[in-house]
């Protein structure tokens, strides 16, 4: 049996890429510095099976990482430990510097010392389409360039370009992978889709921000995970990779989309309704990219539509509204991202 390590496992994407890995029957070792984010609930149907080990552990604890890996020796790391909220970068940058960047530099270092005693093992680091920074017209290819607006997409730059780094000048083998904006069951609700789901089940108002023409391209987390597990056995090493559903909506779009599900579940509240605020500071207004090279290299393509896919998101929510209890309502209500300071 295969062990693979995952970094980040008690957020959205790691506890979703972990129910897929133990489908497939890995064994899956799962680290996690426990942050705002993290969320225990993400993992209870998997906690106990023989096949999952949780160990509490930040990337920058550089002894502890070691120690997990020579233990454990696994063939395959996904690195999905980050900061990931755009308006939380934008109010504490520095979070986002010891996660993205300094994190990945010590899981790099450690990885490369890994590597000197098991020559099988690969690293799949996992960044963001919002690297490519506005895309007006056509879709980021893996050969374009960088250009972040955010700090969050920023560090993830920063990130992609030391594992980058690494392979070349240190010869580890590593893949990189960007993706478009995930969403589906366990994600935090200080994203959009949660946040507006959320929102309609408690009877509040629901917010877009600025004229809600920001447009993103959504793909369900379920078909982005088995895109990182095909990447993991066929992907070659050195490469990046595009994932994306070349399917784009704006914010108007896809709350319209949520609200016209909503509505054939629940009696929606005399507070649901669209409310206009504050745009976030730099925000670009589309993203998209070209994830030709998965479909044609590695056989992949996406299976969930965003209808499907929106359905599919209503129904966890709904059926698992305790997901929400046990994370700060602060966490899920307060404004962020206001701080031009």
């Amino acid at each position: 049996m295969q062990k693979v390590l995952v970094s980040g496992g008690l957020g959205f994407i790691g506890s979703n890429l972990i129910k897929l890995l133990l489908r497939q029957k890995f064994f899956v070792i799962n680290i996690d510095k426990v942050s705002y984010s993290s969320n225990f609930y993400n993992t209870k149907n998997f906690y106990n099976n023989k096949n999952y080990k949780f160990i509490k552990c930040d990337l920058n604890n550089k002894n502890k990482l070691t120690h997990i890996l020579k233990k454990y020796k696994p063939s395959g790391v996904f690195n999905l430990a980050a900061e990931t909220h755009v308006d939380r970068s934008i109010d504490s940058p520095k979070n986002f510097i010891n996660s993205n960047i300094l994190g990945v530099f010590n899981l790099l270092e450690c990885f490369k010392k890994y590597y000197i005693i098991n020559k099988k093992t690969k690293l799949i680091h996992i960044s963001t389409d919002e690297v490519y920074g506005d895309v007006i017209n056509g879709r980021s290819k893996e050969v374009d360039a960088y250009n972040p607006s955010s700090p969050y997409a920023a560090t993830k730059a920063s990130s992609d370009h030391l594992v980058s780094s690494y392979i070349r000048t240190f010869k580890i083998p590593a893949i990189i992978t960007n993706c478009s904006n995930n969403y589906g069951p366990r994600q935090h609700p200080e994203k959009l889709i949660p946040k507006l789901i959320y929102n309609i089940l408690n009877n509040n108002p629901l917010p877009i921000y600025g004229k809600g023409k920001n447009s993103r391209e959504w793909i369900y987390v379920d078909d982005h995970c088995d895109a990182l597990i095909k990447v993991f056995k066929r992907g070659q090493i050195g490469e990046f990779y595009n994932i994306g559903s070349n399917i784009n909506l704006n914010n108007l779009e896809i709350t319209k989309k949520i609200l016209l599900v909503a509505k054939k579940k629940i009696k929606l509240g005399n507070k649901v309704k669209i409310k206009f605020v504050t745009d976030r500071p730099g925000h670009d207004l589309r993203y998209a990219i070209n994830s030709n090279k998965m479909r044609k290299k590695l056989g992949w393509k996406p299976k969930i539509n965003i209808k499907k896919g929106i359905i599919k998101t209503f129904d966890w929510y709904f059926d698992n509204q305790k997901y929400y209890s046990n994370l700060n309502k602060r966490d899920i209500t307060k404004r962020l991202g206001k701080n031009n300071d």
